[in-house]
C-alpha cells in the first residue's frame, strides 16, 4: 500500500489511546510490513468502538483504497505472524470475505453461530401434539378474520424448536405471547425451571410487571403459579465477576434452566449474546423477545438484528400492535420512518386529528431554555410534588421524559440537564444549592457489581426517615420495594431529567419530548427516531427542523458483521 494512502487514514480519522495502544503493540510483533499491519490494527480497533465487529478489506472503505492496494494489503496480512485464518490463534482474523477480526470478536461470533446453528435444526423433543393443539385452541382462539395469527404461530415454533425469535414494535404482544407460551411449556411438563432475564434493570422490572400481568389475565389457573415473576438482568443470571469479562455460568458451568426467556434482545451484543447462548444447557430451550427496528447495542455488533436478517429457521416477526391502533399518530409516523417516508412522517406529525402526535420546529440555540420552560414545568411538577412518596414517585416520574439524539452539543442531554435544572429551581420546585438535592434524579453510567448497580438503572434522591433524613437515593428492586445508596457510594452517574435515546432503551414513558440537534450527525438514524418515537405510550413531541429529521430517515445503522453470513453457513 503507498504510503500517502495509509497518511490519509491517519490524518482524516480520529484515533484513540486505546486504538493506538493496540496498533504500537500490534507492531512491536512484526518485523516485515510493518506500516500495513500497524493500519490493519488500528482500524479494527477503531470500528470495533464505532460498534462494529470487523473491517471489511474492500472498495467501501472510509477511506478511498485502490483495488490494487485492496489486494496488496490483503497479501500482506494473510502472511503476517499476527495475522489468521479463521480457527488459528493469532491477535487479528482475516476470514475468505475479507473481513478483519479481533480475535476474540470473531470467536463470540463464531461460538454464537455455531450453537444456533445446531439448534435450529433440533426440533424439540417429547411434546404431546395433541395437548400442544388444545392448548392453542385455548389460549388463542380462532378470530373472525382470516388473517394469520403471528402470535399463535409464535407460540407454535417456540413449542417445536429450541430456539425461537419474537420480534415486534411496541404494543405488539409480544410478553402476552411469551406467558401463553410458558403456560404451554409447563403444560407439557410442569417440573421445567425457568429464568427470565433482559439486559438491564429497568427492563428486566418492565418484564416482569408484564408477566405478572398477563398470567393473572390470560393463562389458566393449574399453570400459573409454575411461572415465574421475578426477572433478572442478564449480568445477574449469567453470575457476573467484579472487574471480569467472565461470568461463573458459562460452556463449563451451564445454567439450570430449561426455558430462557430474554426481553430486550435487541440491546444485546455480540460478546454477551454470544456469552449467553454458551451458559445454556445443550438441551435447554431459549427464546428472545425483542424489537428488530430499534437501535442496535451499545457495545459492539447488532446480534438481534444479523439473526433475524439471516432468516434462520425460528424466527416470527408479530405485525399487530394493539396499542397504537389505526389512527394512532405514534403508529403512523414510526411506521413510516421504518420505511424510510419522511414526508408521510411529517404529514402525520402536523395532521391535527393526530392528538398523540406533534411536529415542532426547534428553538434557536440561544432560545432553547425559554422554548422548553413551560414543557419541563409541567412534565416534572406532578413528579416533585410527590418527593415524600418513594413508591409514587417512581410512578411519577415515568410520566415525562426528554429524550435527547445526542449526549453533547448544545441540544445533548447534558446541556439539557442543566437547562430543566435552572428552569425547576426557578419555579422553587428543587433547591439544587449543592450537587445533591431532593428529588433530583440519577442515571448509572458504569456497573458496580457490588452494589447491583447497573448501567442504565435510574435512582431517585430523598430524604432517609431511617438515617435522620439525610439524602439516599432509592433505586427500584424487583420486589418493588426500593432499595437506597448513599449517594458517595455510587459509581460513575448523571443527572436524568434528559437522557439520549441509546439509553431510553427498554423504557417507556407516558409523554416524550424528542429533541433532534440542529446540525447533521452520524448518530442521527431511522432507527434512532423510531425508538425515540416508540418510547411515548400516550404523546411524543418532536421537535427538530426538517431538513434534519430527513437525513435522519433517510440514514440507516450499518453494523459490520459475519454473523448474517455464518448463520447460513457461508
Amino acid at each position: 500500500m503507498k504510503k500517502e494512502t495509509i497518511d490519509r487514514f491517519y490524518e482524516n480519522m480520529t484515533f484513540s489511546y486505546l486504538d493506538i495502544h493496540f496498533k504500537n503493540f500490534t507492531a512491536k510483533l512484526v518485523k516485515k510490513d510493518v506500516a500495513e499491519v500497524s493500519l490493519a490494527a488500528v482500524l479494527v480497533s477503531h470500528y470495533k468502538e464505532q460498534g462494529h465487529i470487523c473491517v471489511e478489506l474492500s472498495g467501501d472503505m472510509e477511506i478511498p483504497v485502490s483495488p490494487s492496494e485492496l489486494e496488496n494489503w490483503r497479501r500482506k496480512l494473510e502472511r503476517s505472524p499476527v495475522v489468521g485464518k479463521p480457527g488459528e490463534y493469532k491477535p487479528l482474523i482475516l476470514d475468505g470475505r475479507s473481513r478483519l477480526y479481533l480475535y476474540r470478536y470473531w470467536e463470540y461470533q463464531e461460538k454464537l453461530a455455531n450453537l444456533i446453528r445446531k439448534w435450529v435444526v433440533q426440533d424439540a423433543k417429547d411434546i404431546d401434539f395433541k395437548l400442544l393443539e388444545e392448548g392453542l385452541e385455548r389460549l388463542f382462539p380462532a378470530n373472525q378474520t382470516e388473517e394469520t395469527d403471528w402470535q399463535k404461530v409464535a407460540a407454535f415454533t417456540a413449542l417445536t424448536q429450541r430456539f425461537c425469535v419474537i420480534s415486534g414494535g411496541p404494543g405488539t404482544g409480544k410478553t402476552t405471547t411469551v406467558a401463553k407460551i410458558l403456560a404451554l411449556l409447563l403444560e407439557q411438563n410442569s417440573r421445567q425451571k425457568i429464568a427470565l432475564a433482559a439486559p438491564t434493570g429497568k427492563a428486566a422490572a418492565r418484564l416482569q410487571e408484564s408477566i405478572l400481568r398477563e398470567k393473572m389475565k390470560s393463562v389458566f389457573d393449574g399453570i400459573r403459579d409454575a411461572i415465574p415473576e421475578e426477572a433478572s438482568t442478564l449480568h445477574r443470571l449469567l453470575g457476573s465477576i467484579p472487574d471480569s469479562p467472565y461470568f461463573h455460568h458459562n460452556a463449563k458451568n451451564r445454567l439450570s434452566a430449561d426455558i430462557v426467556v430474554v426481553d430486550e434482545a435487541s440491546m444485546v451484543d455480540m460478546a454477551l449474546m454470544s456469552k449467553l447462548v454458551q451458559a445454556i444447557a445443550p438441551d435447554a430451550r431459549l427464546i428472545l423477545l425483542g424489537d428488530k427496528d430499534q437501535l442496535a447495542s451499545v457495545e459492539a455488533g447488532a446480534a438481534l438484528g444479523d439473526i433475524c436478517e439471516s432468516e434462520c429457521r425460528g424466527i416470527v416477526q408479530l405485525r399487530e400492535s394493539y396499542r397504537f391502533r389505526g389512527d394512532s399518530g405514534i403508529g403512523a409516523v414510526s411506521l413510516a420512518v421504518n420505511l424510510g417516508n419522511a414526508d408521510h412522517a411529517l404529514s402525520c406529525m402536523k395532521d391535527e386529528t393526530h392528538g398523540d402526535i406533534r411536529w415542532k420546529e426547534l428553538p434557536r440555540r440561544d432560545d432553547l431554555v425559554r422554548g422548553i420552560r413551560d414543557t419541563v414545568i409541567q412534565g416534572f411538577k406532578d413528579y416533585l410534588q410527590a418527593i415524600h412518596d418513594p413508591l409514587k414517585i417512581f410512578q411519577q416520574f415515568e410520566q415525562f421524559r426528554i429524550l435527547c439524539a445526542l449526549r453533547k452539543g448544545p441540544y445533548g442531554a447534558v446541556a439539557v440537564n442543566k437547562a430543566a435544572e435552572r428552569i425547576l429551581m426557578g419555579k422553587n420546585l428543587i433547591k439544587p444549592d449543592k450537587t445533591w438535592y431532593e428529588g433530583r434524579p440519577v442515571m448509572i453510567t458504569r456497573n458496580d457489581y457490588h452494589l447491583r448497580l447497573f448501567n442504565g438503572d435510574v435512582g431517585i434522591t430523598l430524604p432517609d426517615p431511617e438515617a435522620g433524613n439525610g439524602l439516599r437515593v432509592f433505586f427500584p428492586d424487583a420486589d418493588g420495594l426500593p432499595r437506597k445508596v448513599h449517594p458517595l457510594r455510587l459509581p460513575e452517574h448523571e443527572t436524568v431529567y434528559a437522557m439520549t435515546v441509546h439509553k431510553s432503551q427498554g423504557s417507556e414513558f407516558d409523554n416524550v419530548l424528542l429533541l433532534l440537534p440542529d446540525r447533521d450527525s452520524p448518530v442521527l438514524t431511522r432507527e434512532l427516531i423510531y425508538t425515540g418515537v416508540t418510547r411515548a405510550i400516550h404523546h411524543v413531541e418532536i421537535w427538530g427542523t426538517e431538513s434534519i429529521f430527513r437525513e435522519a430517515v433517510s440514514r440507516r445503522i450499518q453494523r459490520t458483521s459475519g454473523l448474517r453470513d455464518a448463520l447460513r453457513g457461508k
